[in-house]
């Protein structure tokens, strides 16, 4: 069976029996009758654009018309190279997964680095990771100071929504003992560059000390949203899978905020059953007790505090 006629068959089981498929098609392609009856007939092939309009018209799956397990279709996030860039980048994820989740969302996170969620609420560390992120997505901008740099207040709207999106699903993050590091190394870095004050830096390291404090708490309650685990074996990778009842959605990193998309049921199915295989040798930091959460998290404090008292030796070193 062609692409096309899959297409074809997903597209039948989406409308009334009482319905002409090729009426149905002229209205949504914007097509005479005669040139819908073509592709019907299969005289015509359906155009790419004319394939992605139908697909998420009726809310199809482009994976699934593939019909090959060894190759898999993916959408891919828009690529960032200015401030503007960026907040269509965090309006696109916001209405993505706005349409995907629903009451029985599960998100499941590979946490290489500290999940962008966290740093969505305003806070000089949210401020930081945007202008971490342009300056390494813009060569132009990297001569720009942190203090200059200006966030537009509606970008933050998008941001918030994503926040509270993520707050309603059922979360499950896989953590390391490393997951922290880059957030550290990029506030060493821009401040070493002179391009983030030493009050700037010392705020950062404050901000994201109290990040770090507030998920202790948020592990340390009984809360059956959110569960978080120390896996200290394998490699994370910041990939992320939407679970709902209906699908698994995959978004997988390509680039520093790039990311591959994908429905692919066995694609999707494989991912979630290995995150699950990762949750099952973790530690549930939830379940595991007082000495094993603090353990963890005070480590993570631990480097903060070693980065803030750096920091105040070179200043007394130079005064």
């Amino acid at each position: 069976m062609t692409h096309q006629e899959n297409l074809l068959k997903e597209i039948r089981k989406k409308i009334q029996p009482t319905d002409s498929i090729n009426e149905v098609l002229a209205a949504i392609l914007n097509i005479s009758y005669d040139a819908a009856h073509r592709r019907v007939s299969q005289k015509s092939k359906f155009t790419i654009d004319e394939t992605m309009q139908l697909a998420n018209h009726f809310n199809i799956s482009i994976d699934s018309l593939h019909g090959n397990a060894e190759k898999v279709v993916v959408e891919k996030t828009n690529e960032i190279k200015n401030l503007k860039d960026m907040m269509n980048y965090f309006k696109d994820a916001a209405n993505r997964i706005e349409k995907i989740a629903d009451d029985s969302t599960t998100l499941y996170y590979s946490a290489k680095d500290i999940p962008l969620f966290y740093f969505m609420d305003g806070t000089i560390m949210s401020k930081f990771k945007l202008y971490v992120w342009l300056q390494l997505l813009n060569p132009d901008l990297s001569q720009t100071e942190f203090e200059k740099f200006v966030i537009n207040e509606a970008f933050m709207e998008d941001i918030q929504k994503l926040k509270k999106m993520y707050q309603k699903a059922t979360v499950k993050e896989v953590w390391n003992d490393t997951t922290i590091n880059s957030s550290l190394q990029q506030i060493i870095y821009f401040y070493e560059a002179s391009l983030v004050s030493f009050e700037s830096a010392n705020a950062l390291l404050k901000d994201l000390k109290r990040i770090i404090s507030d998920l202790k708490n948020k592990a340390n309650k009984p809360n059956s949203n959110y569960s978080i685990y120390y896996n200290e074996l394998i490699l994370l990778n910041n990939n992320m899978l939407i679970e709902t009842n209906s699908q698994i959605t995959m978004f997988v990193p390509y680039t520093l905020l790039g990311y591959f998309i994908t429905e692919d049921k066995n694609s999707c199915k494989s991912a979630l059953d290995f995150f699950n295989q990762q949750i099952t040798n973790s530690k549930p930091l939830n379940q595991s007790g007082i000495k094993d959460l603090n353990l963890f998290f005070n480590k993570m404090e631990r480097k903060i505090d070693f980065y803030t008292t750096q920091l105040q030796k070179e200043i007394d070193f130079f005064y």
